[in-house]
């Protein structure tokens, strides 16, 4: 007889997209007001709020059901019990890709500058170490996404199908981010068209390539932290054309065909966990 697990997927995802967006549109008004910087604790305080508001959830839920909060607690920091190749593809994969991108991109004339390490992130935080939001935002939002989220939708979904709808709405969930002056998500947008949409097709691969580190490492929560935290600070490490950001999605995606042509079993295999919502 198959296990029953019960989960909330609909309260979850729905809760984490909600409070988020108002504390985020919020900031966001905020950061256009013509004296701004008098606020800057009220932008730094929402935009905190809205990062850490999903894992809390997250571990509300979890609280509630000793069963997958016992399920959920071993996972946060395993390192051990799968092949280690996982661990240094997520290390290295995002950060792999990206110099290999920026050696592509010279043969279409861009810059050797791009490989200068530049130690300042190309965006600002309001009161607030652009680098720590990166790390934070990683460790974050994964502790929210794979102690709970990802394991709500692969337990009713196949990985495949399951990681196409969080790409759809970690999308969304970004959206008001873009319109917060200064931070990353706003100048991709400034940058142009082409840039705001590899920025999303991006997520796809993005996402598609750590639940499947994610599955392959016994669901261990700490390689997709790894996985986010070497993306966000490989991304920033170097002053790299977004052009290359480009070609970096480019080479993901020929990665990502090959993966699920090889792992076909495992990214289009129903559940085999019962799901029920509660």
């Amino acid at each position: 007889m198959n296990t029953v697990v019960q989960y909330r997927p609909f309260f979850f995802f729905s809760l984490s997209l909600l409070i988020p967006w108002v504390l985020w549109f919020a900031t966001a008004c905020i950061s256009h007001l013509p004296n701004a910087a008098d606020y800057g604790w009220a932008q730094a305080g929402l935009s905190l709020a809205g990062l850490f508001f999903p894992v809390a959830l997250a571990a509300w839920l979890l609280a509630k059901n000793p069963v997958l909060l016992a399920d959920a607690l071993p996972r946060v920091l395993k390192w051990s019990g799968f092949p280690k190749r996982y661990l240094v593809g997520a290390l290295l994969l995002p950060f792999g890709s990206l110099v290999s991108a920026q050696i592509v991109s010279l043969l279409f004339g861009y810059g050797t500058e791009q490989f200068y390490v530049s130690g300042s992130p190309s965006f600002t935080s309001v009161l607030l170490s652009p680098w720590l939001m990166l790390i934070l935002a990683a460790i974050v939002e994964e502790l929210a996404w794979h102690s709970y989220g990802t394991d709500a939708l692969t337990a009713r979904f196949s990985l495949f199908t399951a990681s196409m709808i969080f790409t759809v709405y970690w999308a969304l969930w970004h959206l008001p981010l873009a319109f917060i002056k200064g931070y990353y998500h706003s100048e991709v947008v400034e940058q142009g068209m082409i840039y705001t949409a590899n920025f999303v097709v991006s997520m796809v691969v993005f996402v598609l390539l750590m639940n499947w580190l994610y599955v392959k490492s016994g669901r261990s929560i700490l390689i997709a932290v790894l996985f986010h935290l070497t993306a966000n600070v490989g991304n920033e490490i170097f002053a790299t054309h977004p052009m290359s950001k480009v070609i970096q999605t480019g080479l993901l995606l020929v990665l990502c065909v090959w993966l699920l042509n090889k792992e076909r079993e495992l990214f289009f295999s129903k559940p085999k966990v019962a799901w029920h919502q509660q």
